[in-house]
């Protein structure tokens, strides 16, 4: 089977821009687009109603093969419950493609309960787009400051386990990193043993060399990493603290953030993780969640 960038698709503003930013990964990565529109199980909507949903998922097609020449993209229509067809069609796709409902000048996202459900349950990659995202937003200033999708890509923005790396989340901010043509920055945040932090008011030394032993860490779980993509450069970032507000924070300025979620046998429950959580409904870019065991 031929694998693609599936994107949900229900017409909605953030559904949009999820579409523009698929068909834009999936140029970049040489793969078909697959639209997918979930019809729920409902009374039959009125003619006209019914008629403008059928014609939705085509009409969207067509605008996004006019303005990426050369992109196949196809269309399908399912009827079911969305975040069951959607997880299911993840399986079968490279990546999955969702959006997720702006918070206006707050910024960020406002995750709902089929993107939560599909993110803690489908076994490839999410990716979640807020609506209003433009391809202008994953780029730099041109040298006027006027936002330009015909400049350099913003770095891809990792966050990173060093005491627990997983190659799943690292590999795939490497490869998206290399596809676009820009760096990895990533972001390593750690917290002091128990036992530590009554004895530092004592010996300050010590928390200087916790922190050189963590920044070593970081650079020794990337090294491999650096070197089968060596084109990729990579800033590092390590500090006590949790990473999740330094994530927010830094996504203003990145194309992409890349956020790791456990794998579980458990169906039930969303097992996403509180720094993922976070980054999910506050990141100013999109995010993508890359499942790992």
């Amino acid at each position: 089977m031929t694998r693609t960038v599936t994107v949900g698709l229900d017409g909605s503003p953030e559904s949009r821009a999820a579409a523009e930013w698929a068909a834009r990964e999936a140029v970049l990565r040489s793969l078909p687009l697959q639209l997918l529109h979930v019809r729920r199980p409902a009374p039959a909507p009125a003619a006209p109603q019914a008629e403008a949903w059928r014609s939705m998922p085509s009409e969207t097609a067509e605008g996004l093969r006019l303005r990426h020449p050369g992109l196949e993209v196809t269309h399908e229509q399912i009827d079911g419950l969305p975040h069951e067809v959607l997880t299911r069609a993840a399986e079968d796709a490279e990546l999955l493609v969702l959006g997720s409902r702006g918070l206006g000048a707050l910024g960020g996202f406002l995750v709902g309960s089929v993107g939560l459900v599909v993110v803690a349950h489908a076994g490839q990659p999410v990716v979640l787009v807020r609506a209003g995202e433009q391809a202008a937003d994953e780029h730099e200033p041109d040298p006027a400051g006027i936002p330009s999708a015909g400049t350099a890509y913003r770095p891809v923005l990792l966050g990173v386990d060093a005491d627990r790396p997983r190659d799943a989340v690292i590999e795939f901010a490497f490869a998206e990193a290399q596809r676009r043509e820009t760096s990895v920055r990533a972001v390593h945040g750690w917290a002091l043993p128990p036992y530590y932090v009554y004895g530092l008011a004592a010996a300050p030394e010590a928390y200087h060399d916790i922190e050189r032993e963590q920044a070593a860490n970081l650079t020794r779980v990337l090294a491999p990493w650096r070197a089968r993509f060596p084109e990729v450069r990579v800033a590092e970032e390590s500090f006590g603290g949790s990473p999740s507000v330094r994530l927010v924070e830094a996504s203003a300025e990145s194309s992409l953030v890349v956020v790791g979620r456990r794998t579980r046998r458990n169906p039930f429950g969303s097992h996403i993780g509180a720094i993922t959580h976070a980054v999910m409904h506050h990141s100013a870019a999109p995010v993508a969640v890359v499942a790992h065991g």
